[in-house]
């Protein structure tokens, strides 16, 4: 299975650590290509469904997919963890995710 950035899939988390997210099963891939080909592990921030608002967490509507990309909670993940591929995130939602992660990790 190919797996891309930006990307929407669908995981399998369990099982979880006390402080992340709870039963959350769709998940953008925010690994680039490069590693997504050659690694057994992504990176993904989880969609979190709490309609709360925080300047790390961005606002995503695709398909039947309604919550929030929680980029301060990215993590790495065993490939084999991914069980289906949903849809690719818009170019506006990568354009802000981009944007916010640059700041987090670069600044």
């Amino acid at each position: 299975m190919e797996i891309k950035q930006y990307q929407i899939v669908r995981v399998n988390l369990d099982p979880l650590a006390e402080n992340e997210s709870n039963k959350t099963e769709q998940c953008v891939v925010v690994s680039p290509n490069e590693m997504n080909r050659h690694l057994n592990t992504v990176m993904i921030a989880p969609v979190l469904t709490i309609p709360q608002k925080y300047p790390t967490r961005i606002r995503i509507k695709k398909a039947n997919i309604h919550g929030r990309v929680a980029l301060d909670q990215i993590m790495t993940i065993d490939r084999n963890r991914v069980t289906e591929m949903i849809d690719d995130c818009s170019r506006a939602s990568i354009r802000k995710m981009k944007s916010i992660i640059r700041e987090m990790l670069v600044a």
